[in-house]
């Protein structure tokens, strides 16, 4: 932990925000077993309506249903598994124990030598930024407006609605501009933290950094030496996916450091250490590095659910689960909202009757 390439780094210099976060997290461990259920839960909801929605809307991208296989090392790591896999399965998913030897059957191309592992056949990948850029044409054919290069900087409730007010940077020029909105759905990753508490709410939201490499697969051995099952590797907390024939992402590490966006070189070379001892194959001449904050609850369940206010509404907080389980959450949050539109559509036909002086039929009813 305290070793600059761990999976998990902690920087101690003092801070209320991480240490807030991480006294939360500690208390939530008594709900471990819920909490897991809940989210496989989800992320099974959640790939049924993506897959579903990608078919109606013919989006492509890249999406491979090759299965995940986790693998371990030694024994004991095999038998802590075991006891979650229990868990897995109790939230419906699919997931199996395997033997050293069918995970070299399962998926040829990785080297080493391991105890034993689990394949979930049922888990897919995909381009997430092939899909975001589909299903964003898809909500502009539908009369969507997207401000892009934007910066927020008020949120409050106003009147009968939403007002907010952000910075548009166009060309050399910064343009303030103002709307009101019947509601809003803060989904902001690490920033919904402060426009939570502009609205008087508290979502905390910690930006725990990852970093990923992507290898770009330019020659024939380096295509035939990439896995096409995904790999999670329990003992160095990496995990990858094949995008494509021509690509291999690695992903993994997790770094409590604030809103710090940096590519440290010390935090990548593992992913390139650990690429080429288990795909000796795959050249790393070509790759792309990047690192992201991902916005974690304490929980590691996201917020989704109407604030204090009316008409302000979260669906954030998934953390490393953002893509896994966004469509469930879309139609929770979305039903939600609904909901309530609902609700104010039926009062304010309630108080127009009243003022026409017309007797409230559900008035009546109850009496």
């Amino acid at each position: 932990m305290f070793k600059s390439d761990a999976p998990l780094l902690l920087n101690l210099k003092p801070s209320w925000h991480k240490y807030s976060w991480l006294a939360e997290f500690i208390g939530q461990i008594p709900h471990y077993r819920r909490n897991t259920i809940a989210t496989v839960r989800l992320a099974l909801e959640a790939r049924r309506l993506m897959f579903a929605l990608a078919e109606r809307e013919g989006i492509d991208f890249n999406l491979e249903k090759r299965g995940i296989l986790h693998i371990y090392r030694d024994r004991q790591s095999f038998q802590h598994a075991s006891n979650v896999n229990v868990l897995l399965q109790e939230g419906g998913l699919e997931r199996h124990a395997v033997t050293a030897a069918e995970i070299k059957q399962i998926e040829p191309a990785i080297h080493g030598n391991y105890y034993g592992g689990f394949f979930t056949p049922s888990d897919a990948t995909g381009d997430i930024h092939k899909f975001t850029r589909a299903l964003a044409a898809a909500c502009e054919r539908r009369s969507a407006r997207f401000i892009c290069d934007a910066q927020v900087e008020r949120v409050c409730v106003a009147n009968d609605g939403v007002s907010l007010m952000w910075q548009n940077a166009t060309g050399k020029c910064v343009e303030v501009e103002e709307a009101t909105a019947d509601a809003v759905v803060i989904c902001a990753g690490v920033a919904s933290r402060r426009f939570a508490s502009m609205l008087g709410d508290r979502v905390n939201i910690y930006p725990v950094k990852g970093y990923s490499i992507t290898v770009h697969l330019d020659d024939a051995a380096s295509r035939e030496g990439a896995p096409w099952v995904s790999i999670l590797d329990d003992d160095t907390k990496i995990v990858t996916s094949r995008l494509g024939p021509d690509r291999f992402r690695v992903a993994g590490t997790a770094e409590f450091n604030g809103f710090n966006y940096d590519i440290r070189s010390d935090r990548i070379r593992p992913l390139f250490a650990w690429t080429r001892r288990l795909f000796p194959n795959v050249s790393t001449a070509r790759v792309v590095s990047w690192a992201g904050l991902r916005p974690m609850m304490p929980s590691m369940l996201p917020r989704v659910g109407p604030g204090r206010c009316p008409w302000v509404f979260y669906n954030t907080g998934h953390g490393h689960l953002g893509w896994t389980l966004s469509a469930a959450t879309a139609r929770i949050i979305s039903d939600v909202v609904e909901s309530q539109f609902r609700t104010r559509s039926s009062m304010r036909a309630v108080g127009l009757r009243r003022k026409a002086g017309e007797q409230d039929p559900l008035a009546s009813t109850s009496r």
